[in-house]
């Protein structure tokens, strides 16, 4: 592996033309499908979802047909200006878009993966009522997340992650008449607008600072900034990016998004939402490049979160969540290959896309299990599936050989160049996080495969008056076994003769000076293998009869993971509670204050006025007495004066 580059900086951008110069409409399809969804309502009821489903394939097409016209082209790289966005002084915000390599590959993997998703979706969601709404919130989530990825500045990117932040909550709180899942939605989008928050105070610094936001020209401007700008610009970057992928301190909204149905959990970790922050620091390496101490924190926050997935996964029950909880692990070794620098940013974006494969695999074979079992998502309570669902169990295998790292599927070449890289580090740190990638690796193995032995394997545990398991439809099946292809193949056809890293060359740069890791990289192979072999083992072994169907005492280790390690516990404690009582605080103000204040003042003027009112009573003789009374007041005044009494 090699050390850290120097950053790619701003890119010669070629004016879209031809073909290419209608890559708007990779936004505006899935976009219109939305709009017409939505304003037709009921009357799309009956074909709706298939509009939906030709909407993102249609997306998919244009986007391969447009990834092979850019690979004509010499610079690679397309833009696309349409009009002023905002253009108030100096500040003039473009609303156009960035073809590139890096935008083309997650172009593919949304429309690609997405679009098996909404295939998926439509057998799964075939006796929901409001299937109609959830495809219009489904391309509303796909053109989103297009135009993120597809915005040739960081205002147009911050309009496609709003976007994306909306659709989320749409659709996790899809089934609102849940409690569970209205609550749920509201943690999903409550915790995003604090790392949205940090986004949008960078983007002001960087017109503040730079006078743009236009990609090539902050790129250029950044080596100008100071250290601390840089640093303080990245910090706000990254917050963003912990934010909508899951990583720490901002992870506990996505385990709960597992409450909106199937289809979007899959959608959410596989090919949009939490590869946003990724995309974000890799799209933003010019600065993040450019500070040292910035991508320690990079780092760091991916090597913790890795490990915390891993260990709160371990210990969890629900197969969907089980699943959550490797994404934000998985997530951390992309952050952690971001934060490395120079080359290891294009391992981050193969093991993006590979994950993006084997992880709608898993989602989408967890929804068939559900389907097959009533509802039912209790790992304790399957075992013995692989004989009723065949399909299923096969495509779900491939996905978890895929994960745990087994050559020669998918996840053996995106995950283990990235624990070699986090060997490559200069200093200590190399053992540091090394060491964190490859326990990692070791606990992903046990808790995917006790995953994996606990559903289809052993004795069965069901309730056979409530629980029938049976295979999927072939509209269900169909996506799985594509998927399940793309787990085998997607990461050795990625990373064959350096091709995809290749191709990213022109937007996150070559590599730099070579740099050996701290062992070589077949010491750090073999032993990668070992604690995955490892780690497998140990699960196949403890749980190859099963489990208890109910939860049993716990070490101190197993209790803090299935309390999530105490992390909603530390949020509740140190921002919840202070932010009720602060709430209540200012409600008790303005009532009793505020409201109080003005109450009052109110009730002694219509109280005062009352009184006076009396005085008015139309009597003539009532009103000669008051002037006499008044007169002898004021001669009364005189005389003392005279007298000097009042002297």
């Amino acid at each position: 592996m090699n050390a850290p580059a120097e950053p790619a900086g701003a890119v010669a951008y070629a004016s879209a033309s031809g073909l290419l110069g209608s890559v708007w409409l990779l936004v505006a399809i899935p976009l219109a499908s939305a709009v017409i969804l939505l304003l037709l309502g009921r009357r799309a009821d009956r074909w709706g979802h298939w509009l939906g489903v030709a909407s993102v394939g249609t997306s998919f097409v244009l986007g391969l047909t447009y990834f092979f016209q850019l690979r004509g082209l010499e610079n690679k790289s397309v833009e696309l200006s349409m009009w002023d966005f905002i253009a108030v002084g100096d500040f003039k915000v473009d609303f156009g878009l960035l073809f590139d390599p890096l935008a083309a590959v997650f172009v593919m993997l949304i429309t690609g993966v997405g679009f098996l998703i909404h295939l998926y979706a439509v057998e799964y969601m075939a006796h929901d009522e409001g299937r109609r709404r959830f495809f219009a919130y489904f391309n509303l989530f796909v053109a989103a997340m297009l135009l993120l990825v597809l915005g040739n500045n960081y205002v147009m990117l911050y309009f496609g992650w709003e976007g994306v932040g909306l659709a989320s909550y749409l659709l996790i709180s899809f089934w609102y008449g849940r409690p569970s899942a209205a609550t749920a939605g509201k943690k999903a989008f409550l915790m995003n607008r604090v790392g949205d928050a940090g986004l949008a105070i960078g983007i002001f610094i960087m017109f503040a600072t730079l006078g743009t936001t236009q990609y090539d020209e902050v790129f250029t401007g950044a080596g100008s900034l100071s250290a601390t700008t840089v640093l303080v610009l990245g910090l706000l970057l990254l917050l963003g990016a912990a934010g909508k992928s899951g990583q720490f301190p901002l992870q506990a909204w996505l385990p709960d998004a597992m409450e909106g149905p199937t289809p979007v959990s899959a959608l959410i970790h596989a090919a949009t939402m939490v590869t946003a922050g990724v995309y974000l620091i890799a799209r933003s390496n010019p600065i993040f490049s450019a500070n040292s101490t910035l991508q320690l924190v990079v780092v760091s926050v991916g090597a913790l979160t890795l490990l915390m997935g891993c260990i709160i996964g371990a210990a969890k029950d629900d197969i969907k969540r089980v699943l959550a909880w490797s994404t934000v692990s998985q997530i951390g070794y992309m952050f952690l290959g971001v934060g490395l620098g120079g080359g290891a940013y294009a391992l981050a974006i193969i093991h993006l896309l590979a994950h993006g494969f084997f992880k709608a695999n898993m989602f989408l074979g967890a929804g068939s299990v559900m389907h097959g079992m009533n509802d039912q998502v209790d790992i304790r309570r399957f075992g013995g599936l692989a004989k009723h669902m065949r399909i299923t169990w096969l495509t779900f295998m491939m996905g978890w050989l895929a994960i745990i790292g087994i050559p020669p599927l998918s996840g053996y070449f995106s995950k283990e160049p990235i624990i070699v890289a986090a060997f490559t580090r200069d200093d200590w740190t190399a053992w540091l996080f090394g060491g964190a990638a490859l326990l990692g690796a070791g606990l992903t193995a046990f808790y995917m495969t006790r995953l994996f032995v606990l559903t289809f394997h052993g004795p069965k545990r069901w309730t056979e008056e409530i629980e029938h398991p049976h295979e999927s439809p072939k509209l269900m099946t169909i996506p799985l076994i594509l998927l399940a292809i793309g787990s085998v193949l997607a990461g050795g056809l990625m990373a064959w003769d350096d091709g995809l890293a290749s191709w990213l060359t022109p937007v996150l740069g070559s590599e730099g000076e070579a740099h050996h890791p701290v062992l070589s990289h077949t010491v750090i192979t073999i032993l990668s293998l070992l604690v995955t072999v490892g780690g497998a083992g140990l699960a196949w072994f403890l749980f190859r009869n099963g489990t208890a169907t109910e939860p049993q005492p716990a070490g101190v280790l197993v209790t803090a993971a299935r309390r999530n390690l105490y992390t909603d516990a530390v949020n509740e404690a140190v921002f919840e509670k202070p932010g009720i009582f602060l709430t209540r605080a200012l409600v008790f103000l303005d009532n009793r204050g505020v409201d109080g204040l003005v109450n009052g003042l109110a009730a002694a003027v219509g109280g005062g006025s009352g009184r006076l009112r009396r005085l008015q009573t139309g009597f003539v003789r009532s009103y000669a007495t008051s002037i006499l009374a008044g007169a002898l007041l004021v001669v009364a005044a005189f005389m003392a004066v005279q007298a000097g009494w009042l002297a």
